[in-house]
């Protein structure tokens, strides 16, 4: 018998399958385009501000579109400390973009006849946000250690208004976007999900809507500065208490519209959830045509002063940031954009190994001497 047993075959165990790649989330890709296609949009009127219908909608989107990208930025930048990979990102996908798109637009409007231009320091345009998004994530280990940063945040917030802060290195659009970041940072999935039930759906769709009846009714009356989130209450040409007033009214306005979108925005995959993992380079890019756009004239023919102008300027914008996000546009950018600069860095080093820790190999018995065994 006991032969027998020796001669039975051995069945070797099959190793453990891998575990499967975690699905990516699309909701969070949705909104991203579905914000870029409105910054794109919003850029894109500005040659036309002077009609009452492009006046209303820039006032609209610019009311949350920006505090919501900086929302989202900061909830995705939780664990960016938790990184090395992340890290090399602010140089990779942060600072070397900055330095190529400030000079490419300098080299842009040079080429349209405009004056030689290169501030590296003063951010040009919309370059702002990388510069800004570097700043929110070095000061991230900050705000995380902080029992109330978000109260931090807003304090900070409401005060820059009595600076006269200059647009250097974006610390005006730091401070003034700051509460959105940390908030941003404090954020949780289960905080997504209370705008899940349907009765937040309506009221947030019945909230946009008066917002949008709001907008109509002011745009002609009330100036831009405050929706920028940049300009302090001089510049803005206020007294301290009545801006004090508008900056927090500006801040709960926002705060209310970005969590009315970001309950409308489809939590399941959609035509554009794949779009919106490449937002980056609809950002950089768009600039180009806006300002090849804006030069040539394109974007001031009369019939645009109006609601048709705006219809058109949307759908034009929609399509722009869908060429932007496409695979073959990130092929053919990627080398400019997202560099990846692996000789910059060192390989990060093992965690050293427990020098006190005997092993079964080396422990001491009583038969046998504590010197080191050879291996």
């Amino acid at each position: 018998m006991r032969a027998e047993r020796e001669r039975e075959p051995q069945v070797e165990e099959e190793p453990a399958a891998p575990p499967a790649k975690k699905k990516r989330e699309p909701y969070l890709d949705n909104v991203k385009f579905v914000l870029i296609a409105l910054v794109v949009m919003g850029h894109s009127l500005v040659p036309t501000l002077k009609a009452h219908s492009a006046s209303s909608v820039y006032l609209f989107v610019y009311m949350f579109h920006m505090p919501a990208f900086v929302l989202i930025s900061g909830y995705l930048g939780r664990n960016f400390w938790h990184s090395n990979a992340k890290i090399n990102k602010l140089v990779d996908t942060l600072l070397i973009p900055y330095v190529v798109v400030e000079i490419g637009y300098a080299l842009l409007r040079y080429g349209l006849g405009q004056k030689w231009t290169l501030t590296i320091i003063d951010p040009a345009w919309l370059n702002w946000y990388l510069v800004a998004l570097v700043l929110w994530r070095i000061s991230t280990p900050i705000w995380t250690r902080m029992r109330q940063p978000l109260l931090v945040a807003v304090v900070i917030y409401m005060a820059a208004g009595f600076s006269e802060i200059s647009g250097d290195f974006s610390i005006d659009r730091f401070f003034g976007l700051l509460p959105f970041y940390v908030l941003g940072l404090l954020l949780k999935p289960e905080h997504f999900d209370l705008l899940k039930p349907t009765w937040v759906k309506i009221t947030s769709a019945v909230v946009l809507v008066g917002a949008a009846g709001v907008a109509i009714l002011i745009a002609p009356h009330v100036p831009r500065d405050p929706i920028y989130f940049r300009y302090s209450f001089k510049a803005m040409d206020m007294s301290w208490w009545m801006g004090f007033g508008v900056r927090a009214a500006v801040l709960v306005a926002a705060l209310i519209m970005t969590a009315a979108v970001l309950a409308l925005v489809p939590r399941r995959e959609t035509w554009f959830s794949d779009l919106g993992t490449r937002t980056l380079y609809a950002y950089l890019l768009h600039g180009v045509v806006v300002v090849i756009a804006k030069d040539q004239g394109w974007l001031s023919f009369p019939w645009l002063y109006g609601p048709l102008g705006v219809a058109a300027i949307a759908s034009s914008s929609l399509a722009l940031a869908i060429v932007l996000c496409l695979p073959e546009t990130r092929k053919l950018f990627k080398w400019l954009l997202e560099p990846r600069l692996v000789w910059l860095y060192r390989r990060p080093s093992p965690p050293p190994a427990a020098k006190d820790a005997p092993t079964a190999e080396a422990a001491p018995t009583a038969k046998e001497s504590s010197a080191a065994v050879p291996r």
